[in-house]
C-alpha cells in the first residue's frame, strides 16, 4: 500500500532528494567514499556548500545585502542568536504560536522586549491584524507560518523597523521580498532537507552592532566571514538540502511552487467546508497552505479515534494533530504530491458515507 506522509516535521522530501542522498551516503562524488566520512574541507563538499548557498540565493533572489548561512541546532537556536546579534535595547514581537512565544523567552533575555500583539487568547486561531511596533524597535520579529494552529501571514505587514522572520514551515513555498528583513531562518526538516541544519539569510551591515560580545559559534558575522564552514558542518543535510534546491529549480522555481502549494490546500480545504464530519481550526483568512489544522465536528467528536484508524489503514501517515489543537492536522510542504492530498480528501468522504 502506498504511503502518504503528512508529517509536520520531519516531513515529507522529494524522492530526487532521497534518491540522491542515499547514493551519495554510499558513495560521494565518485570518491569511493560515503558522504558521512568524507572530509568537510575536501574540494567535493565545498563544492556542495557553495551551490546550496548560490541556489538558495538564486531561488529566492536573494540581494547583495545579504548573505546566506547554514548553520547547526535548528531554528530554535536562532531563537536566541536573533536577539543575541541584532537586539541593542528593543525589540517588538508578534505572538502567533507556541514557536513564536519560544522566541520572545529567548529575546528577553538580551533586551526589553514589546509583544505588539497576540492571538494566545483564542489558542493562536488567527493572526493579528491591528497592532503598532514602535519606530524605536530594533526590529520586529514575526513566525509566517504557525506549524501547529495552522495559520499563516499572508501579507507581510509594512512596519517602520526592519524585519526578522521564524519562516521554518513555509520558506520556499511562496516568494519573498527579502530587501525587507535583516534576518530570515528556517530549520531544514520541513521544507528543505533532514533535521540537523538550519538556514539563515543575514544582512551583513546588520552585523557587529550588538552592544554586547557574542560568542564566536553564536556570531553570524563568523559564519559569513568563513561562508558556514567555521567549523564542520551537518554534511549530509546540506548535501540533501542542495538536493531539494536542486528539484525546486526543475519544478520552475518558487511561482510554480507557490502555484502547486495553493491549489493543494484549497482542494482540502473544500472537502473539509464540505464534509458534514469536520471542521477547520483556524480563521478562514489565516488558514496555512503549509499546515492544514482541522477536527471532527462537535456532534460527531467521538468518532475521532475511529477517523484516525480508518485513514491509517487507507494510507495517510502523520495526520494526527498537535495535543494543543487535537483534532488533525494535514502537513502540504512543497514535496506533498497533489495525489497525496486527493488519496486524503477521498478517505474523508469514504468515511463520511460510512457514518451518515
Amino acid at each position: 500500500m502506498k504511503k502518504h506522509n503528512f508529517y509536520a516535521g520531519p516531513s515529507i522530501l522529494s524522492q530526487y532528494t532521497i534518491k540522491n542522498t542515499a547514493e551519495a551516503i554510499l558513495d560521494f562524488a565518485g570518491t569511493g567514499l560515503s558522504l558521512m566520512e568524507v572530509s568537510h574541507r575536501g574540494k567535493e563538499f565545498v563544492a556542495v556548500m557553495d551551490e546550496a548557498r548560490a541556489l538558495v540565493k538564486d531561488l529566492l533572489d536573494v540581494p547583495s545585502t545579504h548573505e546566506v548561512i547554514f548553520l547547526g541546532g535548528g531554528a530554535s537556536l536562532q531563537f536566541c542568536m536573533a536577539p543575541y546579534n541584532l537586539l541593542k535595547t528593543k525589540a517588538a514581537y508578534l505572538d502567533t504560536g507556541t514557536w513564536a512565544s519560544k522566541a520572545i523567552k529567548e529575546a528577553l533575555l538580551f533586551g526589553a522586549v514589546e509583544v505588539v500583539a497576540s492571538s494566545k487568547d483564542a489558542n493562536y486561531s488567527y493572526i493579528p491584524k491591528t497592532y503598532s511596533v514602535p519606530e524605536d524597535s530594533d526590529y520586529f520579529h514575526i513566525t509566517t507560518n504557525n506549524t501547529i494552529f495552522g495559520t499563516q501571514i499572508h501579507s507581510i505587514p509594512e512596519v517602520p523597523v526592519p524585519l526578522a522572520a521564524d519562516m521554518s514551515s513555509d520558506i520556499f513555498s511562496r516568494p519573498v521580498d527579502v530587501s525587507k528583513y535583516d534576518l530570515i531562518y528556517a530549520g531544514a526538516q520541513k521544507n528543505l532537507a533532514p533535521s540537523g541544519v538550519a538556514i539563515a539569510i543575514v544582512r551583513t551591515d546588520a552585523l557587529n552592532k550588538a552592544p554586547r560580545p557574542i560568542p564566536t559559534m553564536l556570531n553570524y558575522a563568523t559564519h559569513v566571514e568563513k561562508e558556514s564552514m567555521f567549523n564542520t558542518p551537518p554534511v549530509v543535510p546540506v548535501f540533501a538540502a542542495l538536493q531539494t534546491l536542486k528539484w525546486y529549480r526543475e519544478q520552475g522555481g518558487i511561482p510554480a511552487l507557490e502555484k502547486k502549494n495553493a491549489a493543494k490546500a484549497a482542494l482540502l480545504y473544500e472537502e473539509i467546508d464540505r464534509n458534514r464530519l469536520f471542521k477547520g481550526t483556524a480563521a478562514v483568512e489565516d488558514r496555512s497552505l503549509m499546515n492544514v489544522c482541522f477536527v471532527m465536528n462537535p456532534d460527531y467528536a467521538p468518532l475521532e479515534a475511529e477517523f484516525n484508524t480508518f485513514a491509517s489503514a487507507a494510507g495517510m501517515v502523520g495526520i494526527k494533530g498537535h495535543r494543543s489543537v487535537g483534532g488533525f492536522r494535514a502537513s502540504l510542504y512543497n514535496a506533498m504530491p497533489l495525489e497525496s492530498v486527493q488519496a486524503l480528501v477521498q478517505t474523508m468522504k469514504d468515511f463520511e458515507r460510512q457514518k451518515i
